[in-house]
């Protein structure tokens, strides 16, 4: 119990200063006046209802439909009210408060109407499925304050040094044009839709919750939390936008070709030249490196291992195909997908040995997954242009790097699993004649 809240009051103190910040330095509202006003405005509905799914692991099935049935109601109260007044709303966002009524009134529950074991699982319920919205909000607050507080990018660096990878955005873009608007819609939706099949997957994983009366020792959902706290700090580091904003057209409302080096993807591979940082607009996010989408996509194929065959395959198609959408909609570079694969690895190595207790395997995992990340980082800055001359040698050494981080997960990971304990059968005894 100290521990969970010794992490909540972490998590409340990040959470006011990234308010300040982004008041601060965007002068906008930070994640908490925005979820504050999600109680009475209309909210997006996808993340509440995430979180409201995760929040009832810990419930029975009779207090799950009520649970249900509390949210839904109050969101035809709500959407009747806005209706009648002629309320206008924001992106097409009708309802989502329902929700968040509930998870709010179920930590009040907890308070006031539970004790002991109980209390702390069903405020661990509500933690968990309200740090899965304040994940997104904090996500959107970083973004925003990456692009005001970075006016250059790092763009042409990492583009030059990805020619040791063959230049994979540019091929990937013109296979995507290739494919037509079926793949695209497909590819689109997986891209936009991640944090639906982490929730699919988290739900699996916390499937006994009601009836263990505890949470398992880790699950995806710490993994995903951490990679979405950790990611924006890099992007400040080293601020990067992406191909199709850098040396395409852009999309409508950010960047452009008033912004761009040149108009070249995905038909013509940047030429190498002398990279050096280059000026961009206060509104584009600087969230390309590393890839948190490659990121939590292979969280996300990680903690899919151990479920059904279905669960397995779906993990599988949804790091396959969000590899190919980052890459075919010009939103990273290969580069960045390398170091989004090392940085979820590191982490998720780290966490288990959070959990298990630190031994040497897993400091030493850590420690080098720490090291190849910051040493593909470092390449990217200061080596492109030889990494771009000498192709043949770098292009390699980057996948090797990344592979040999998956060797080492994969071979100290095994290591760590329970050893199945052989049952013994009784000898066979001489028969009485």
């Amino acid at each position: 119990m100290v521990l969970w809240a010794t992490a909540g009051a972490v998590a409340l103190g990040f959470l006011i200063a990234l308010e300040i910040v982004a008041r601060s330095y965007a002068g906008v509202p930070g994640p908490l006046t925005n979820q504050a006003k999600e109680v009475i405005f209309a909210p997006k509905p996808g993340p509440l209802y995430g979180g409201l799914a995760l929040m009832m692991v810990v419930l029975t099935w009779r207090q799950r439909f009520i649970a249900a049935g509390a949210a839904i109601g109050i969101d035809v109260v709500f959407v009747l009210v806005r209706w009648a007044v002629g309320a206008k709303m924001t992106d097409g966002h009708y309802f989502g408060n329902g929700a968040l009524w509930v998870m709010l009134g179920c930590a009040v529950i907890a308070v006031t109407r539970r004790t002991g074991r109980e209390r702390v699982l069903l405020l661990k319920g509500v933690g968990l499925g309200l740090l899965l919205v304040a994940g997104r909000k904090t996500g959107d607050t970083w973004l925003l304050i990456t692009s005001k507080t970075r006016p250059t990018v790092l763009d042409q660096y990492v583009a030059t040094a990805d020619h040791a990878l063959g230049n994979p955005s540019w091929l990937a873009g013109r296979i995507l044009e290739a494919i037509g608007p079926v793949g695209t819609h497909v590819l689109d939706l997986v891209y936009a839709q991640l944090a639906v099949a982490a929730v699919v997957v988290a739900l699996y994983q916390l499937r006994n919750v009601a009836a263990e009366r505890r949470f398992p020792s880790h699950h995806l959902v710490r993994t995903f939390l951490v990679i979405g706290l950790l990611g924006p700090a890099i992007y400040m580091i080293f601020p990067v936008v992406g191909p199709i904003f850098t040396y395409g057209p852009g999309t409508s409302g950010t960047g452009g070709l008033q912004w761009a080096v040149a108009d070249l993807w995905p038909h013509t591979p940047p030429p190498i030249g002398t990279p050096h940082p280059v000026p961009y607009d206060g509104i584009t996010p600087r969230n390309c490196m590393p890839s948190l989408h490659t990121a939590w996509a292979t969280a996300i194929f990680i903690h899919s291992r151990k479920g059904p065959r279905i669960l397995r395959y779906a993990g599988t198609f949804w790091l396959i195909a969000t590899l190919s959408a980052t890459l075919g909609f010009g939103y990273h570079y290969g580069a960045d997908l390398v170091a989004g694969v090392v940085f979820s690895l590191t982490i998720e190595a780290g966490l288990r040995s959070l959990d298990r207790g630190w031994d040497r395997s897993g400091i030493q995992l850590v420690a080098y997954g720490t090291t190849v990340f910051t040493a593909l980082l470092l390449s990217y800055r200061y080596l492109p242009v030889e990494m771009a001359e000498h192709p043949w040698v770098f292009g390699p050494l980057l996948i090797l790097a990344m592979a040999s981080v998956i060797y080492g997960y994969v071979r100290t990971t095994r290591l760590w699993e329970p050893k199945a304990v052989p049952v013994r059968l009784p000898e066979p005894q001489p028969e009485l004649v």
